[in-house]
Parts: structure tokens; C-alpha cells; sequence
């Protein structure tokens, strides 16, 4: 599974604003400065994360952007899928519309094991536990398993 930048900044960008909710909106410069993200680029996913409903976008001087409920209530799944869509596909199919034949018809199964186990982790973190970098006991253990933090 691979995280598109796309997602990543947008987690990030999500993030931020968790970690300052209770200090107004913050305008996209600002965010884009905290986490090293090009700022075009971010307005672009702010815009896109606004019209999915995560954040409200405030105009004038002390303008900016705010997530549009708590931290608490929005998952990491959430973010991501606003911006990139469905969490797992297959050559950009959902995996319950895919099908195959022969040696191959157990990898849909598997897809669908996978896609399963990936929203099990990504909708039960919110970004106010990434944000107070208190990740659920499950989700911890995880990196703790022998290779988890190796590179095949």
C-alpha cells in the first residue's frame, strides 16, 4: 500500500490544525511553513478537504482554516479518503468488483483481508490521537511486531 503525498499532506496539514484548535484559524502560509509543505499544493487539498466537509475556511485578516469538527471525531480514514478516495483499490478498482479466475480467484479474499485490516487501523485513529501522540494499544503493538520497522 503506498500513501500518495497527496494523502500525507493532508494528514499533516489536519494535524496542525488539531493541534491548534483552540487558537482561531490558521492560514494556509502557516500551515504550510509548520510542515514543510509547498503552499500551492496545500491550498489545492484545503479546498479539497473544505468541500469534503473536514475543515471550514474563514475570509479576511484573521482568516484561515479550522477543522470543521474536534480532533476527536475525525479519523485518519477520513482525511484520507476526502482526498485521495477509497483507502485500498486494485488498478484503481474497489476490490468487491474485481474478479478472477483460476490459480488467481483467492487474491480477492486477500484484497478484501487487506482493505479490511487497513480501515480497522485508519478509522479507529483520530487526529487527536495522532496529535497527542497517544495511538491506540493495538495500533502500537503493531510497531512493535519483529520487522515492523525494516525494509524487505
Amino acid at each position: 500500500m503506498r500513501i500518495s503525498a497527496r494523502a500525507d499532506y493532508a494528514v499533516r496539514a489536519a494535524l496542525q490544525l488539531a493541534a491548534s484548535q483552540d487558537g482561531g484559524p490558521l492560514k494556509a502560509e502557516a500551515i504550510a511553513d509548520a510542515q514543510d509543505i509547498p503552499h500551492k499544493f496545500l491550498e489545492g487539498i484545503l479546498n479539497d478537504m473544505r468541500r469534503g466537509g473536514l475543515v471550514l475556511s474563514q475570509r479576511g485578516g484573521n482568516g484561515g482554516y479550522r477543522l470543521a469538527e474536534p480532533a476527536e471525531s475525525i479519523s485518519i480514514a477520513d482525511v484520507i479518503r476526502t482526498v485521495d478516495g477509497p483507502l485500498v483499490s486494485v488498478r484503481g478498482v474497489r476490490p468487491p468488483d474485481l474478479s478472477y479466475t483460476g490459480p488467481a480467484q483467492s487474491l480477492l479474499p486477500l484484497w478484501i483481508a487487506l482493505r479490511s485490516n487497513v480501515r480497522e487501523i485508519l478509522e479507529g485513529v483520530s487526529l487527536a490521537d495522532v496529535a497527542s501522540a497517544q495511538l491506540p494499544p493495538d495500533v502500537s503493538a503493531l510497531t512493535n511486531t519483529p520487522g515492523a520497522w525494516a525494509n524487505p
